[in-house]
């Protein structure tokens, strides 16, 4: 390929995403100030008893899960740290990094969490959430999507000037979407080249150049930008299948090998600066990634698999590669949301308390497990079969279930549960018999 602009020393005096850095990945004393944060109104997961109380002299009171309401969500802390160890000592193994999806939990205790098992940055997906990552000091971000808006552009620009460690890097999957970054980026005054990776996407899919041929000429626009540097490759495989089936598992690799060629083709067009990124995976398939892209001569391969920290018991239980062979110990459910039976107008129907507004829906209904200090409810006929703004229809629990008894059940897609709480108790243990808040994890939506 003619490489039109000479980019070899781009970002050599400042951080690059696949290099190392050298500094603090985040800012944990930004992270650990949120436990001054002063307890109100607007976190609906705590009682009128933490009110005007700071998030660490709450929990010195020793609070208990039975002192809070519903509805409510909960972290199981066993099952976070199992989660967060687990996909670090697989990468490891497998010999690949990891960007975590930081949208899922859009926590950064959660994140700091993550970076310090060993993540090599945090992956996000819009430019309001980089900035929440920026206020919270984290130093390696890969934006999975392409940024496009002038204001943001300017913003990005005085962000890498300002502090020459932080490492970027967005996508781009047109030679139009290359030309308006540059212009941005000019208007801009940006005196650092901005990290690109051109986006392959495939046939009914998202965002992403269609086929190989369309990816180069998209890198060789990258080329021609003075104020973009052409850093790597990636895409998502997620968008193409949505189950571990033959048919499915074989569209995956048909587009990583698509993308392993991608990688091929603009072999001589990388700079020397740093080794050429290389990023696909979410939660789903991190292991068809691993395979069909970690033997390319000279990539550096990211993982940005977000959903594993939390884990599930729906979506992802059924085709997480550690049920799928990839791994010994499987990831953890998690995430619980608990709810209390309001009603009981029909002897086989309940209504609880929780709804749209609190958990999630999107990729299954919430499933019963158990009655707080009563009955297992796995194994029974007992079933959610739909959620209204504020409410869930339990059918087939009968008497398991009677009115004012407190429901614990399991969800299903992480991403689209943290979203719903700007506050979220950790407990020590979620099937104890009285499990203890340990912790207060807050996100930034």
């Amino acid at each position: 390929m003619d490489r039109t602009v000479d980019q070899t020393n781009a970002g050599a005096a400042a951080g690059t995403f696949a290099s190392a850095g050298t500094g603090p990945a985040i800012d944990t004393g930004k992270v650990a100030a949120l436990a001054d944060e002063v307890l109100d109104w607007r976190f609906k997961a705590l009682p009128p008893a933490a009110w005007g109380l700071s998030a660490r002299d709450y929990l010195a009171t020793g609070p208990t899960l039975a002192g809070l309401g519903t509805p409510l969500l909960t972290l199981d802390a066993a099952a976070v740290g199992h989660n967060v160890r687990t996909m670090a000592d697989w990468c490891a193994k497998a010999g690949v990094a990891l960007a975590p999806h930081g949208k899922t939990t859009m926590a950064p205790a959660l994140w700091q969490a993550q970076l310090d098992a060993g993540s090599h940055g945090i992956t996000l997906a819009n430019l309001p959430q980089v900035r929440v990552a920026r206020a919270f000091g984290v130093q390696r971000i890969l934006l999975a999507n392409t940024l496009l808006d002038p204001a943001g552009l300017g913003w990005l620009a005085a962000e890498l000037t300002a502090d020459p460690a932080f490492a970027f890097v967005s996508w781009v999957d047109s030679a139009e979407s290359v030309r308006l970054m540059d212009e941005a980026l000019r208007a801009a005054g940006a005196e650092r080249p901005v990290e690109v990776l051109v986006e392959l996407g495939g046939p009914g899919g998202r965002t992403g150049a269609r086929g190989v041929d369309a990816a180069v000429e998209v890198a060789a626009a990258v080329l021609r930008a003075p104020t973009l540097r052409l850093a790597g490759i990636g895409g998502y495989e997620g968008a193409l299948a949505h189950d571990a089936g033959a048919e499915g598992l074989a569209t995956v690799r048909g587009y990583l090998r698509d993308l392993a060629e991608l990688h091929r083709r603009l072999a001589t067009a990388y700079s020397d600066a740093a080794a050429p990124l290389v990023t696909a995976g979410g939660s789903a398939y991190f292991d068809l990634v691993t395979e069909e892209l970690n033997a390319l001569p000279d990539a550096f391969v990211v993982l940005r698999s977000g959903a594993y920290i939390a884990h599930d018991d729906g979506f992802y239980r059924g085709i997480s590669p550690l049920v799928r062979g990839a791994g010994d110990a499987p990831f953890r459910g998690a995430l619980h949301g608990w709810a209390q039976v309001v009603s009981r107008p029909e002897p086989q129907l309940a209504l609880l308390d929780a709804g749209k507004r609190d958990l999630p829906f999107d990729e299954g209904m919430p499933e019963p497990q158990l009655v707080r200090g009563g009955a297992d409810l796995t194994g029974t006929a007992a079933r959610i079969t739909a959620l209204n703004d504020q409410h869930a229809f339990l059918r087939d629990a009968g008497d398991l279930a009677p009115v004012g008894a407190v429901l614990r059940l399991g969800i299903s897609h992480p991403c689209t549960a943290f979203d719903k709480w700007t506050l979220i108790p950790v407990l020590d243990d979620a099937s104890a018999a009285e499990p203890k808040v340990t912790g207060l994890v807050r996100t930034f939506f």
